[in-house]
């Protein structure tokens, strides 16, 4: 006891004694609206200069900096990118002191007679790839919210209504669901919202922007596609492309036959500069791709099913999410245990949406879910040891930093091991309904509800999820999703339940070799080994021939039977094996040592492909086909 209390005194001499954060109620913050200006203009350095004047009263004040990010499902936030915290009241500087252990916490007194403070930092974005995603270009940049602001402790996000102000570089076109309030010179006033919808609403800005009209006609509820891209030539988009994507709302809303936004506003950019990525958000998306979105598109192979997937968020995701992913604030702990709803059946609906609007044709389709269905019945030996419902904790345990050996270790697996038992949940609807009901109908029950509201979350829990499954079908609901969730169950059953089944050919199918132009080679189902263009294996499948003639992840191939490596080299050499009883011999590095090692296989190229299943009837072909 005697340490314990000196231990104590001598944090208290440092000054670092924790100080309660105050518990948020559901109370307006009194003092009144908060003004947040941004200042995205200094793109040579990539910084965004952010003031806010915040109204207060005198006494003690807590201020957060947001740590949990909603569809990042963890406390991600780039809190070490914030730089130069000043604080200061009628002119005079006011002194803080940072939590010690809700880090993202501000503590400082306001003096008496002080009614207002000024908050202002510097928000350090990226330089390069390495120090995380570059969101500032020469030629574009993205304001996520969430980063460049401070808010007060002890409210309700809801509760505490903020003014927006950004000031762009000259002559840049700005795309955010905000709406505006006035502007002047590059400077734009936003409306008035609560904290909430503040940080839910990012900008995309760019040099070169279109805004694409994708409303579908009839409805008096905007939906475009804000695109930024790297050159004014990468905008061109043919009207047979916009068309797909003006189907992939029309789509989207038969699936769901309602709209949780007053607008909805995707933010898209086609660069090589500014990271990629896919954030949902109510009212938007934060979409990246590459520069040749639409002017390297290839028809038989189609879009990516990002629009799709983040689109569908509006619905599932924000407007209705899991309860225990609902929270007051973005500093109190998520808890993620209904993700594989909330990102399983988005992924489900996004692909089924990707092919009903013709984003993806049909082959492609096919082709994209036979390499998903291999991985979930040849290729996730972790299932063993750990299910997808352990998986939603990864976002927290893992963020996303890269695995060894991840087919064994797993991360994230509630998307596309989600995407299966939704899979196989949707044909033992039509096939227990003689194809009059299906998970089409669980979409609309439960997402479809209360069309045009969006500032109520509507959360659920496992047995809202079960309740509505029987409303459509009854069937032991609990028992079916329990047991695949928990890895009693394997997850590849809907394959075969909709009337196809996984083979292995010796040729890639259609759509797999559309990704062939990244240079690496994929020997994943015969040697259980991917490699990149430079010989270095990338995942090595846990007890597959490779691993068991002791390569690892991280090794690099050299030479391939005596001949100096190429993907070609390799390929070669398995299909020699298959006729002959001589292992492959790889010579490869590990460091700064070179040894032999002899692959003992003889089952020559092996790549997924999905065939139907003749007398069986085809309910992926009607799960896929574009409602009427």
């Amino acid at each position: 006891m005697r340490r314990l209390a000196l231990a104590v005194l001598s944090l208290a001499v440092a000054g670092l004694v924790h100080a309660e954060v105050p518990a948020p109620q559901d109370v307006p913050y009194a003092p009144g609206k908060i003004r947040i200006e941004v200042d995205a203009t200094n793109l040579a350095q990539r910084i965004f200069r952010v003031k806010e004047t915040i109204p207060v009263q005198a006494g003690p004040l807590t201020l957060l900096y947001p740590r949990w990010v909603p569809g990042g499902h963890s406390p991600r936030n780039s809190l070490d990118d914030i730089a130069g915290l000043t604080f200061t009241a009628n002119g005079r500087k006011l002194d803080w002191k940072r939590d010690t252990i809700e880090v993202g916490a501000f503590h400082l007194d306001v003096p008496a007679g002080v009614t207002e403070i000024t908050a202002e930092f510097d928000y350090l974005t990226p330089t390069g790839p390495g120090q995380g995603r570059v969101v500032m270009t020469p030629n574009m940049l993205n304001i996520q919210f969430i980063s460049t602001s401070l808010y007060p402790a002890g409210h309700y996000m809801h509760q505490i209504m903020v003014d927006p102000r950004v000031t762009y570089p000259a002559g840049w076109t700005a795309f955010t669901a905000l709406h505006e309030d006035g502007r002047s010179g590059d400077t734009v006033d936003y409306e008035d919202v609560p904290y909430d919808i503040f940080v839910d609403s990012p900008v995309y800005a760019g040099r070169y922007a279109k805004n694409i009209d994708l409303t579908p006609a009839g409805s008096k509820v905007p939906v475009k596609l804000g695109v930024v891209a790297d050159a004014a030539k990468y905008l061109e988009a043919k009207p047979e492309q916009v068309a797909i994507h003006k189907s992939l709302i029309e789509q989207a809303l038969k699936l769901y036959g309602a709209q949780h936004y007053d607008h909805y506003q995707f933010l898209f950019s086609l660069s090589d500069q500014m990271g990629g990525n896919g954030l949902e958000h109510q009212r938007s998306s934060e979409n990246g791709v590459g520069p040749d979105y639409f002017t390297g598109w290839k028809p038989k192979q189609g879009f990516t099913d990002l629009l799709a997937h983040e689109y569908t968020h509006s619905w599932n995701g924000k407007y209705r999410r899991g309860a225990d992913l609902w929270v007051p604030t973005l500093n109190t702990p998520m808890q993620d245990s209904l993700l594989w709803v909330y990102e399983g059946q988005t992924q489900y609906w996004g692909n089924v949406l990707a092919a009903r609007s013709g984003m993806r044709p049909l082959p492609a389709s096919i082709d994209a879910l036979a390499l998903v269905a291999a991985t979930y019945a040849d290729n996730r030996p972790g299932l063993q040891w750990r299910g997808i419902q352990d998986t939603t904790n990864d976002p927290i345990v893992v963020g996303r930093a890269p695995r060894a050996y991840r087919n064994y270790q797993m991360s994230e697996d509630y998307y596309s091991g989600g995407q299966m038992i939704w899979l196989e949940a949707d044909a033992l609807i039509r096939a227990g309904t003689k194809g009059k009901k299906s998970l089409d109908d669980f979409a609309r029950a439960f997402f479809g509800v209360n069309d045009g509201e969006w500032k109520v979350q509507n959360t659920y829990t496992f047995e809202d999820v079960v309740a509505t499954l029987n409303g459509v079908y009854p069937h032991d609901w609990s028992t079916f999703l329990r047991e695949r969730l928990d890895g009693k169950h394997g997850l590849a059953g809907g394959i075969e339940a909709s009337g196809w089944k996984l083979v292995y050919k010796d040729e890639p199918n259609d759509y797999a070799k559309s990704f062939g132009g990244r240079g690496g080679s994929d020997f994943t189902y015969s040697l259980g080994l991917s490699v990149g263009k430079d010989g270095t294996i990338g995942d090595v499948r846990w007890d597959g021939p490779a691993f068991n003639a002791g390569l690892g992840t991280g090794t690099t191939i050299v030479a391939v039977n005596g001949q100096e490596y190429s993907g070609d080299a390799l390929e070669d050499a398995v299909k020699a094996a298959k006729d002959g009883k001589a292992p492959i011999e790889l010579l490869v590095k590990e460091f700064d040592r070179y040894r032999t090692v002899k692959l003992d296989y003889h089952g020559g190229l092996r790549y997924p492909h999905l065939v139907r299943i003749e007398g069986k009837p085809d309910y992926l072909s009607a799960i896929l086909a574009p409602k009427k």
